[in-house]
């Protein structure tokens, strides 16, 4: 048994409950979980944006350090220190062999609620519970497929690395992988979350001069300027223009966050895309390769080029994460961080 937070309906509050664990499969690690990021994500899934089976276990943002691991596991021995990955990458399929391994063809199992073969290994009196994103990282402990990890240094503190694993590597990733960021570039960050804010510290990292954050709140624009902003708007003021229409002739727009499903663009083709030649582009997880950019991240922050410290707004304990969730959409808090 382990204890767990569960989503058992959508927009009800998340329940703490003793699940069953089974043991690892082969190719999968059963671990401790350390420290699990309360990401938009997944409130995304509490709020039905995301739609994925329930009863499910969310979190996917997470440190923590294997326990046990199942037949023919190669990458992690028991005592290794490891951060979860919401897509797994293979390096073996189409994408992996081109260096999209954020695209691997795995990484569709994650909407069944279940690990690689479909099932999950949380249940309660019999029923399966899903894991959001193979992982299900809020709780105790879970079991993940190997190739959703990261191995990371013991000395790196849980709740650092946890941040790592998701929003730094997106919102750095948006910045650095995705975007064609020259140095001197001017740059405009809708949304000032946690992703937001390392969208800002990408940019800078890849030389833009000018990075202007955009929010609806003063508390998240005065985060943004500690992350390196060099001017704030609050888009509650005024009129402010959409993504596109602020976008330089020439210039790039990059998608990152996550809409509900049914969401669609209208876009004036001609004007946009062929007089005035602008791009639009998705971002998924930071257009990141895991195994190359963990390290490199890390790395930064022990350079002190990277904030991961000042991300964290709240340490909090499992049984706290509907006030997490609440204190996200209010906009207080730029990462709440369970802490196990």
């Amino acid at each position: 048994m382990t204890k767990a937070a569960v989503i058992v309906d959508c927009n009800e509050p998340v329940e703490i409950r003793d699940v069953e664990l089974a043991g690892p499969k082969a190719g999968e690690v059963r671990i401790a979980v350390r420290a699990s990021g309360v990401c938009h994500s997944d409130l995304s899934v509490q709020n039905g944006t995301v739609p994925l089976p329930l009863p499910i276990v969310p979190g996917h943002e997470c440190a923590g350090e294997v326990i046990e691991v199942g037949e023919g596991v190669s990458r992690f021995e028991v005592g290794d220190h490891v951060v979860t990955q919401f897509h797994p990458q293979c390096g073996r399929c189409y994408f992996c062999t081109r260096g999209q391994g954020y695209m691997c063809e795995l990484g569709a199992m994650a909407a069944t609620g279940g690990l690689l073969d479909g099932t999950p290994r949380f249940a309660a009196g019999g029923v399966p519970v899903h894991q959001m994103a193979m992982l299900g990282t809020f709780a105790e402990e879970t079991v993940i497929p190997e190739i959703s990890a990261v191995g990371v240094p013991a000395e790196v503190p849980a709740k650092i690395a946890a941040l790592v694993s998701c929003g730094v590597l997106t919102g750095v990733g948006a910045a650095t992988n995705t975007a064609s960021i020259r140095k001197g570039d001017t740059i405009a960050v809708l949304g000032c979350g946690g992703v937001g804010l390392n969208v800002i510290q990408g940019a800078k990292i890849a030389g833009a001069s000018e990075l202007i954050a955009i929010d609806r709140f003063d508390s998240k624009l005065e985060l943004a300027r500690q992350f390196g902003a060099t001017q704030t708007v609050n888009a509650s003021e005024g009129d402010p223009a959409v993504a596109l229409d602020m976008t330089r002739n020439g210039g790039e727009t990059i998608l990152v966050g996550v809409p509900r499903r049914d969401v669609t663009l209208s876009l004036p083709a001609a004007v946009t895309f062929l007089y005035a030649n602008k791009t639009l582009r998705g971002c998924w997880y930071g257009s990141s390769n895991v195994d190359r950019d963990v390290p490199k991240l890390l790395d930064l922050y022990k350079r002190s080029e990277l904030k991961l410290d000042e991300l964290i707004s709240r340490e909090i304990k499992l049984e706290e994460v509907n006030d997490a969730f609440a204190a996200m959409e209010s906009g207080e808090i730029a990462r709440s961080v369970i802490i196990f």
